[in-house]
């Protein structure tokens, strides 16, 4: 008897001395070193063709190299593009779980555009596959939920304040959205440093009566009414009509009006003329700004971390 309840007391404290060793091991985890202990099978997703028609059966990290390879330039710095992989990956499943996918396709993807995320797996290169790879399974969650992983392409200096100011979105809340300095304005391409834009006002009434309904009769002068805390537009004065400024940028051509942090808007003559900062909607992670993060480098979890606030990276499969 004696041996056995000798035995049983070392294992005890076996096992006592093996939980505060793991104890330990979890404290020392780096801030934004994803935690291993959700982990699960890699999904399969379905994916709708586009340009096809048809419906493919894939591994989930076989399809986020296509998204990867799609919205970023596959040549740029590896943790520029292992950023880019972690919000694709977060992107696919939050829209999954929040409205199935695509359910007009019976699909959990679709390669439109308009739909979901740009696919184009003729661009994955090696760089690529390794950005893939080595965050393999990791997506953003806030509070335990995925979070909206937005990105575009440069922020003009700074990214936008609130999802509302850069792209009209009210639906829910986002606390983790933030305005911070986007330092892929020192780096970013000359057109996205100041650009300007000019449309006839024929065709700023139509894209008004497109957005609200109602005809803004001779447009005379156009006034913004509200700014959002990194100075986009959100609401402007077009004629007698009110026109939210994310609305009005993609109704006209977000090619040319290319944001809505415009440091001048004015008519001259028959024409609108814009001035401006910065490419897309601002909301989210940059681009040019996760670039110019990586190549000082910062890790691609320190480089989501920059731009969303309070978030947590989860590696949710090995």
């Amino acid at each position: 008897m004696k041996g056995i309840r000798g035995y049983l007391f070392s294992l005890v404290v076996f096992c006592i001395l093996l939980t505060a060793i793991g104890c330990a091991q979890q404290e020392r985890r780096p801030e934004n070193t994803p935690g291993k202990e959700k982990t699960g099978d890699e999904p399969t997703i379905s994916l709708y063709v586009a340009e096809t028609g048809e419906t493919k059966e894939m591994k989930m990290e076989e399809y986020i190299q296509g998204v990867v390879a799609a919205e970023m330039e596959p040549d740029w710095p590896a943790g520029a593009l292992a950023a880019q992989a972690i919000l694709a990956r977060t992107f696919t499943m939050e829209r999954i779980a929040s409205t199935g996918g695509v359910p007009e396709r019976g699909t959990d993807a679709s390669t439109n555009t308009e739909e979901f995320q740009a696919y184009n797996p003729e661009r994955i290169n090696e760089k690529v596959k390794e950005a893939v790879e080595i965050t393999r399974g990791e997506v953003v969650k806030y509070n335990g939920a995925y979070i909206k992983a937005w990105f575009f392409a440069d922020g003009g200096g700074v990214t936008a304040e609130t999802a509302r100011e850069g792209l009209a979105y009210e639906e829910e809340e986002t606390p983790y959205i933030q305005s911070v300095e986007d330092p892929g304005y020192e780096i970013t391409a000359p057109e996205n440093k100041n650009w300007q834009a000019e449309f006839p006002l024929s065709v700023v009434r139509e894209a008004v009566r497109k957005i609200t309904g109602e005809d803004p009769g001779a447009i005379g002068q156009v006034e913004v009414l509200e700014k959002g805390g990194s100075g986009r537009v959100i609401k402007l004065q077009v004629g007698s009509a009110t026109v939210s400024g994310p609305a009005l940028r993609l109704a006209l051509d977000k090619e040319k009006m290319r944001s809505a942090l415009l440091t001048e808007i004015k008519v001259e003559g028959d024409r609108l003329v814009m001035v401006g900062k910065g490419f897309g909607h601002g909301v989210g992670m940059s681009q040019w700004g996760a670039r110019a993060l990586a190549e000082q480098g910062k890790s691609p979890e320190d480089i989501v971390s920059y731009f969303y606030k309070d978030v947590e990276i989860i590696k949710e499969w090995e």
